[in-house]
């Protein structure tokens, strides 16, 4: 491979270089185009809410705060970067495709159908486990179909995989927003209403979830955990010269986020109230769930105060205040910084994302097997890329069948031997693919119990199953285990009449709703006014995903996400130059956390059961990215506050902190 890519470097190409925008604001109406069938650059125009009523609800306002924010690109790193090994069996027309993805059926689908053009049938995608997606590995990338085509075309094995520098440069980014927003208080610090104008940089082309992103999974979720009586949300989406901006952990929900956060921080401080007391002004009170948003969204359920309660207590924030203050006059600068959120997940209702034209419904699959012996087998559409599906799917099923964990075998990313699912993405896993794996197991439970009445010469509705055995109410001397009845079912000469034989089933699970985890963050840091450096020193975090089947697991997906979050906030931004050239295409430009720069999190959950499904789970994979930006962003911001600074645009490195600190109205003489 590297004397071919030496040999490629030979080539020299005549390009003609033509001017180049980067940037979405200025790309607006300029005259660099990047498609004529797009004269101002602008691919879309969307509003979200009623403007009038905004507009009434501002013009009585007591106080109105504004800001202009940056929510920066990011570029997704997943440890293992985008690879492709395709092979062509002529015996039987059959094309194989090993891949990095997170939706192999949904892969397969687009590949066969609108580039390779061949049965979908005679084209296997096999996904194994694949070392992080974080979104960027959704999508059908060309270097794949390049792949498949080439191993079909030579009859021979083909085999690709980039370079870090590729992923940098091809992968698709995420983020990348510019928003004006305002917020009206009354004088008790009610908000009364919220106004968002955001331009959103789409890349040079639209990709999969790039339109959806900055529209119906931002502007729908600008409402927080708050009662707001009105919104208005107007965004542009922008074409530039630049890699495709799509989903990123998140994807639209930290966005948000971060635009409710920082408004609610500049509102507290405009009227002089502790932060925490201007959110608990506004919350949304439990007995209003399902709670109808005016911006299109019913939340499912909520109670958000004891999560702030117990991320304050596991604070102790009284006493921290207090330090606070004492280290100010020292010349140290601590900040507080808090974040709620709520996120829309579970990503599936197919007549909801149909009806915002999606043309596809986001419903899951599986296939639970109880084999002769009594081992069980399931095959489900979600797919692992790190979420550890194989042990918390495994301990779903043991635990509903009462059975020893080490009986079930989970297998995912496959489209030959699972049947077509809709994959793994939105922290839909476990309230989708979990509850299409539980309605499996509750069909093969019913069977089972008929199959055990006939064997225990008892009634079907006088049969329980209790630690992996079905007795006879009332006398459990008579049992049978799952090896007795699932051998029955096989060899099927004692069961009873009409039944077919052998135990397994199939189920589809499409929701009605999307589910909404939420949370409290709260992040301490600790800025250096000469360097301007921030140090995160403490980060707590309570979050209610709903019953939780593993909290390891779990606990995991939130440090994962933090991490993130907080690299978002200090460090991560993927920048062009004025050329078009992406300048941070290498880890030594793009600077991604360190194990290092990170305090021990201090994480805990509240349980507010979802219900929209019957497992009461809700969602964890994205949680800790969605607030961790902002809560260090408005901690940073409490740090400075004696400055006179009331917003840094992210990333917050040391030299835009130092500028800041220089340009503060209240800059010390030394």
């Amino acid at each position: 491979p590297y004397t071919a890519r030496d040999a490629a470097e030979l080539v020299q190409v005549d390009y003609e270089e033509l001017n180049a925008q980067p940037d979405a604001e200025k790309a607006v109406g300029c005259d660099i185009t990047v498609h004529d069938c797009a004269a101002d650059n602008v691919s879309f125009h969307w509003t979200l809410g009623d403007k009038d009523k905004t507009d009434t609800a501002f013009s009585g306002a007591h106080t109105v705060v504004r800001q202009r924010m940056v929510n920066q690109r990011l570029i997704p790193n997943a440890i293992e970067p985008r690879a492709s090994f395709a092979f062509y069996n002529s015996a039987s027309d059959e094309l194989t495709l090993y891949v990095t993805s997170q939706n192999p059926h949904v892969h397969r689908l687009l590949m066969a159908a609108f580039v390779l053009q061949i049965p979908e049938h005679k084209f296997r995608v096999i996904a194994p486990d694949v070392g992080g997606g974080f979104g960027s590995k959704i999508f059908v990338y060309p270097e794949e179909c390049v792949i498949a085509w080439a191993a079909k075309a030579t009859g021979r094995p083909v085999k690709w995989t980039a370079e870090r520098r590729e992923s940098f440069m091809t992968d698709h980014h995420g983020r990348d927003h510019v928003t004006d927003a305002e917020m009206a208080l009354d004088s008790d610090g009610k908000i009364l209403g919220l106004r968002v104008h955001t331009i959103a940089n789409l890349g040079a082309y639209l990709s999969l979830f790039g339109p959806a992103v900055p529209t119906y999974l931002y502007g729908t979720l600008l409402s927080g955990q708050y009662e707001i009586p009105t919104i208005f949300c107007d965004v542009r989406g922008v074409h530039t010269h630049t890699a495709p901006v799509d989903a990123y952990r998140g994807a639209g929900r930290p966005e948000a986020c971060y635009v409710i956060e920082r408004m609610v921080d500049l509102g507290a401080r405009a009227l002089s109230l502790d932060p925490t007391e201007l959110r608990r002004r506004n919350f949304i009170p439990p007995d209003k769930f399902p709670y109808q948003t005016p911006v299109a969204l019913t939340y499912d359920s909520g109670n958000y105060v004891p999560a702030l309660d117990r991320a304050l207590e596991m604070l102790g924030y009284e006493a921290l205040r207090a330090e606070q203050a004492e280290a100010r006059k020292e010349g140290r600068y601590i900040g507080i910084g808090f974040a709620t959120y709520i996120e829309a997940c579970g990503l599936a209702p197919s007549n909801v994302v149909g009806s915002l034209g999606a043309q596809a419904g986001l419903w899951e699959s599986a296939t639970v097997r109880i084999h002769p012996t009594g081992k069980v087998t399931v095959f489900t559409g979600s797919h692992s890329h790190g979420q550890g599906h194989e042990t918390t799917f495994s301990q779903l099923v043991a635990g509903e069948m009462g059975i020893p964990y080490e009986d079930v075998e989970i297998v995912h990313g496959d489209t030959g031997r699972v049947p077509f699912g809709m994959g793994t993405y939105g922290s839909r896993s476990g309230a989708v693919g979990g509850t299409a794996i539980h309605m499996s197991i509750e069909k093969i439970k019913e069977k089972a119990k008929r199959i055990a009445a006939h064997l225990l010469e008892a009634a079907p509705e006088d049969i329980e199953l209790d630690a992996g055995k079905f007795s006879v109410r009332g006398s459990a001397d008579r049992s049978k285990s799952w090896f007795d009845v699932s051998l029955a079912a096989y060899l099927a000469h004692n069961i009873p009449q009409g039944m077919e034989p052998g135990l397994d089933s199939t189920s589809f699970y499409d929701p009605t709703n999307f589910t909404y985890p939420f949370g409290a963050h709260i992040a301490v840091v600790e800025v250096d006014a000469e360097t301007g450096k921030t140090e995160l020193i403490r980060y707590v975090a309570v979050d209610d995903v709903g019953n939780v089947i593993n909290p390891m697991i779990v606990d995991g997906q939130l440090h994962g996400g933090i991490t993130q979050g907080v690299a978002q906030a200090l460090w991560e931004h993927g920048v062009y130059d004025e050329s078009g050239q992406l300048v941070t295409a290498s880890l030594m430009d793009y600077s991604i956390p360190k194990a290092d720069q990170l305090p021990m999190f201090e994480t805990d959950r509240t349980v507010t059961p979802s219900p929209v499904n019957p497992l009461g789970m809700k969602g964890a994979g994205e949680a800790g990215s969605i607030a961790s930006p902002v809560a260090v962003a408005n901690a940073v911001m409490d740090a400075l506050a004696p400055f006179g600074i009331a917003h840094i645009d992210m990333p917050l490195t040391p030299g835009r902190v130092w500028q800041a600190i220089q340009d503060a109205p209240n800059r010390p003489e030394n």
